[in-house]
């Protein structure tokens, strides 16, 4: 199964280059290398990041130290100057990947994901030309980001798929319905990005309002009577993360990691220190009783603010 291949929580590399406003590259190549420090394993990233940027610094903090990692990395969000679009041409596949191999410095990558499947391209066409790319050995295992169970299905009718990736947290709870079904039935790993609510579950936002370039601006989740609900629920939250002696957001994550072995989030942070008490919520283990007072406390049905109509306007800024 692809989960017990890594640890039990990556590191999402999205944060280094784009959507939460400036970032500084040596700093970012610091976190990442204290990451693989204490021991994570997966490292997750995409060529539309920052428009390659994050791929290339990913290249550069890893560099020497490849033999520890599984890189995955994914197409068919392009951005540019001329703006961002969604390309997944067959034809197009080999120098997409290509060019992310020169970018991260390897010449394999361990999962390749379809970021977003291209309306204009069936998504098994697409699938069939990311297969020759394991046929040559360039990329060990293929992924799927943000589909539909039906995608997920066209794409396994063509060849295994060893990841979906999905938002996925308890302030985000939808893909329960649908893609996390799925892909277990597929035998699919589930990668968990935004696992902690893009720093809602923290409990730890900035105050007044998002900073230049922080696309949380734009989310519904984060504004107005929305915001405020869902704060009251994190506060909930915090008072029960004090009582089990953890911060709030590894009881966040400690929930995503409970709902099985192989889900694996990849929260990001450009904090070291963060990093690290992120991965210790894998030491974190939650009975049956604590995820019942869970659910309890901040209720799926409880979250203000609609996701998906974040995503559908803003699908090229985000995961």
């Amino acid at each position: 199964m692809f989960a017990t291949q890594m640890a039990r929580v990556g590191l999402g590399c999205m944060g280094f280059s784009q959507a939460y406003g400036p970032a500084d590259d040596d700093r970012s190549i610091l976190t990442i290398r204290a990451a693989l420090d204490r021991g994570v394993t997966l490292l997750d990233t995409a060529m539309s990041y920052g428009a390659g940027h994050n791929e290339q610094l990913v290249g550069r903090a890893i560099a020497g130290r490849r033999d520890e990692v599984v890189l995955a990395t994914k197409f068919g969000i392009v951005r540019g100057p001329d703006g961002t679009r969604l390309d997944a041409h067959p034809d197009r596949v080999r120098s997409y990947c290509e060019a992310s191999l020169r970018r991260l410095g390897t010449d394999v990558l361990d999962v390749y994901y379809l970021h977003r499947p291209d309306p204009a391209v069936p998504i098994a066409d697409t699938v069939g030309a990311m297969v020759e790319l394991v046929a040559d050995g360039t990329v060990r295992h293929l992924g799927l980001s943000e589909v539909s169970p039906d995608d997920f299905a066209a794409a396994r009718a063509v060849h295994p798929i060893a990841a979906v990736q999905t938002e996925w947290s308890l302030a985000w709870r939808e893909p329960e319905d649908d893609i996390v079904p799925a892909a277990r039935a597929g035998g699919a790993g589930i990668v968990a990005y935004s696992p902690l609510g893009r720093g809602l579950l923290t409990g730890a936002l900035p105050a007044g309002p998002f900073g230049p370039g922080d696309f949380r601006a734009a989310d519904p989740r984060f504004a107005g009577a929305a915001l405020a609900a869902n704060l009251a629920l994190v506060s909930a939250l915090k008072t029960k993360a004090l009582a089990y002696g953890v911060s709030t957001g590894q009881l966040a994550l400690a929930w995503l990691l409970a709902q099985g072995g192989d889900v694996v989030p990849i929260p990001g942070s450009r904090n070291p220190a963060r990093v690290l008490a992120n991965l210790a919520a894998a030491d974190v283990v939650l009975s049956t009783g604590d995820l019942a007072e869970l659910d309890a406390v901040a209720p799926r049905s409880a979250w203000r603010g609609d996701r998906r109509s974040f995503a559908a306007y803003n699908t090229s800024r985000t995961e």
